[in-house]
C-alpha cells in the first residue's frame, strides 16, 4: 500500500555522462553534481559511477574492484587471484565515512596481469581469460563479487543516492576523460551493493533507465556462451550482450545497437538502400534472442568512448548536449545544465538511433 505523500515514479532511475573528445581529464565531482537535479528519480537503493582514464599509473593492468562480506572470503578469493594473475598492487578502495551510506562490505581493488603460463595452457587471449575469471568468482565464491574489471577504468557503486555514493568513494579525487553515473529506482529486484549500476565486464560499463521485459530470453541465450547472470537485476544482461556482440562476434557499435534495438520488420522492408536493408535483416535474423524489449535508455562506456541508446519506441527520456570538446548525456536537460550551463546543440535522440562519441585517437 502506498503511504501518504509517497510517490511511485514509473520512469524512475537517472543516468548521466560526460566525455571529452580531446581526452582532457575531468574531476569526478562534475558528474556527481550532475546527479543532484535528478535526485527524485532515485530512491536511495542504488547509485554508482564509472570513470575512464582514472588509473594512468596502472593503465596496462586490469583493475579488479571487489566486494567481500568478510576477511576470510577476501583471503580465499585472493588465493584464487594469485593462482591466475600477477598482482601488481592490492589495496582497500579509499572511502569516506558518511551517515547516508551504511552496511558497507569490504571494498578492495587489485591491479593485475594474467599469468602468461595460464594463457598458454588454456589457449585464451587476455580478455577472455579475465572474463572467465570474473564469472568464476561471481558464481562460485559466495560473498565475493567482482564489480569492475577493466583497464584504466573503474566502477564505484553502493546502496544510496548517487550524490552520496560519489562522496563516499571520494570521486572528487579522481580524474577521467569520461564518466557515467546512475541513480537507481529498483522495480523488480532488490536494492543491494552488487545490484547498483553501472554493470561492467572488462572495460564495458552500462547504466540503464527502464525495465527489460525480454530479460529471460536474453539471459537464456547469453548464458549459452559462458556468461552467468548472478547480480539479481535485468540490466546486467545488457553488459554481457554488448561484450558478446562486439568483442566476441566483432560487430561494430552501430551493428550491435541494431541488434538490441532492432528496427521493426516493416521499417527494414521499406529501407531503400539494398545493402543496409539486407544487413538489418541479417542482424535481426541471426540474433533474435538479443533483441531487448521494454522501455530503456542506456549509456555504454568503453575505453575511448561512450554510446547512448533509446529503445525504438523512445519510452525513456534521454537528452544530449555539447560544449567545445565535451559531450553531455543525461535523462534530463537540467543535469546537463548543471555540468555546463552554456551547453549547445541540446536535443533528444530518436528512438533506436545510437549516439556514439569517441575520444580522438591517442588522446587517452
Amino acid at each position: 500500500m502506498m503511504k501518504e505523500n509517497q510517490v511511485h515514479i514509473p520512469s524512475g532511475c537517472a543516468i548521466a555522462s560526460v566525455i571529452s573528445k580531446e581526452g582532457n581529464k575531468m574531476s569526478g565531482k562534475l558528474v556527481i553534481d550532475a546527479m543532484k537535479p535528478m535526485h527524485d528519480r532515485s530512491n536511495g537503493l542504488g547509485g554508482g559511477f564509472a570513470g575512464y582514464g582514472i588509473y594512468p599509473e596502472y593503465k596496462d593492468f586490469y583493475a579488479l574492484h571487489l566486494f567481500f562480506d568478510s576477511r576470510a572470503t577476501r583471503k580465499d578469493c585472493e588465493a584464487f587471484i594469485k593462482e591466475h594473475f600477477e598482482i601488481v598492487k592490492s589495496e582497500i578502495i579509499p572511502t569516506r565515512k558518511i551517515p547516508q551510506i551504511t552496511d558497507e562490505p569490504i571494498i578492495w581493488r587489485y591491479f593485475v596481469s594474467p599469468l602468461q603460463s595460464m594463457l598458454k595452457n588454456l589457449q585464451l587471449d587476455e580478455k577472455e581469460f579475465v572474463a572467465r575469471a570474473v564469472m568464476k568468482i561471481n558464481t562460485e565464491m559466495k560473498g565475493a563479487y567482482v564489480f569492475s574489471s577493466g583497464k584504466n577504468m573503474g566502477t564505484f557503486k553502493a546502496v544510496g543516492f548517487p550524490e552520496d555514493v560519489g562522496v563516499f568513494y571520494r570521486l572528487e579525487e579522481y580524474e577521467g576523460y569520461s564518466w557515467t553515473a546512475h541513480g537507481r529506482y529498483p522495480t523488480n529486484t532488490p536494492g543491494w551493493w552488487g545490484g547498483a549500476h553501472p554493470f561492467t565486464l572488462l572495460d564495458y560499463s552500462v547504466v540503464h533507465n527502464g525495465e527489460i521485459s525480454s530479460y529471460d530470453a536474453n539471459r537464456r541465450f547469453i548464458e549459452m556462451f559462458g556468461y552467468k547472470c548472478t547480480l539479481k537485476t535485468d540490466t546486467e544482461v545488457i553488459t554481457y550482450i554488448m561484450d558478446y556482440l562486439t568483442r566476441v562476434q566483432g560487430l561494430t557499435l552501430t551493428e550491435a545497437a541494431n541488434v538490441i534495438a532492432s528496427p521493426f520488420w516493416s521499417t527494414i522492408e521499406k529501407e531503400r538502400d539494398k545493402y543496409k536493408r539486407e544487413k538489418l535483416a541479417y542482424l535481426r535474423t541471426v540474433f533474435p534472442s538479443l533483441l531487448i524489449t521494454g522501455p530503456f535508455s542506456i549509456i555504454l562506456g568503453f575505453t575511448g568512448g561512450i554510446m547512448a541508446l533509446n529503445d525504438r519506441l523512445k519510452l525513456r527520456s534521454m537528452v544530449v548536449g555539447e560544449k567545445k570538446d565535451r559531450v553531455f548525456i543525461a535523462s534530463e536537460e537540467a543535469s546537463i545544465r548543471t555540468m555546463e550551463p552554456d551547453a549547445e546543440n541540446v536535443y533528444a535522440p530518436a528512438g533506436g538511433e545510437p549516439v556514439i562519441v569517441k575520444v580522438k585517437e591517442g588522446a587517452y
